[in-house]
Order: structure tokens, then C-alpha cells, then sequence
């Protein structure tokens, strides 16, 4: 079995990453396109970059549950609630690769497998942003 992708960290971003980043993504979960237009336009073609930097950091600490001799374990549900989302985001004929399918996989995720009852995800994608920023933060600061 590959070794577990959480053992490898992942590089802070910047904090203005984090921060447009998180913008593009709320203002998808809220519906605001005029405000996901103008965030994209800003950011440009970097956005996929960024949007790729954060799914990483939402799917990987949450899907890599280690493997116990082949027995489902406490977080064994992990892959069944992916399979679903994945299949639900097929049905929805959501492309993947573009930013807006980047973003909605994001909430969609945070959603389905980081919220109980479906409720609560604006403030989940806040908590992450803030979670990102603070280690973006703490990396600029020490190579600055």
C-alpha cells in the first residue's frame, strides 16, 4: 500500500492566496458569480493553481485514514461518503478542472463529509480559510 499522503506536509501558501483563494470559493457556495467573475479576472489563470493548493489541503487530512490490516476502522465511512460525493459531481456534470468545478468540489466536500446535516459549511470554509491563513502567515513570517 502507498505510503499515507499526510506524512509529506504540504508547503504554506501565501496569505494572499489563502485569501483570494477562499474568496473565489465562498462566493460559489453563496451563488455571488458577479463576485467569482471578478475574483477569477483578478487572479487570472493562477486561480486553478490555487484552487488545487487548497482542495489538497481539505481532501488529504480527511480521506487518509491508515490502513488496519484491511479492517474497516472509525473512519473506514472516509471512502464511501467520496465515492458518493464523486458520483453525485459526475451526475451533476461538473468538470473538475476548471475553477468553478474546483471550487464546487471544495464545498460540495466540506459539505458532504466535513459538516454534519449538511449545515454549517460557510462557517467550516471560514475555519479553514482562517487555518490556511495563520499558516501562511507564520510561514511568511520566518523566511521574511
Amino acid at each position: 500500500m502507498p505510503e499515507n499522503t499526510v506524512t509529506t506536509p504540504l508547503a504554506p501558501m501565501e496569505p494572499e492566496d489563502v485569501a483570494d483563494a477562499f474568496a473565489y470559493i465562498q462566493a460559489i457556495h453563496a451563488a455571488d458569480i458577479d463576485t467569482a467573475c471578478a475574483i477569477a479576472d483578478d487572479t487570472g489563470p493562477e486561480l486553478h493553481r490555487l484552487l488545487l493548493d487548497v482542495a489538497a489541503r481539505v481532501f488529504i487530512p480527511v480521506t487518509a485514514a491508515d490502513d488496519h490490516d484491511g479492517e474497516p476502522c472509525e473512519h473506514s465511512f472516509l471512502a464511501a461518503a467520496l465515492g458518493r460525493l464523486l458520483l453525485e459531481l459526475l451526475c451533476h456534470s461538473v468538470c473538475l478542472a476548471g475553477a468553478l468545478g474546483m471550487a464546487d468540489t471544495i464545498v460540495r466536500f466540506t459539505e458532504n463529509i466535513l459538516t454534519e446535516d449538511h449545515g454549517g459549511v460557510a462557517d467550516v470554509l471560514r475555519q479553514l480559510e482562517a487555518a490556511g491563513m495563520k499558516q501562511a502567515m507564520e510561514a511568511h513570517r520566518t523566511t521574511a
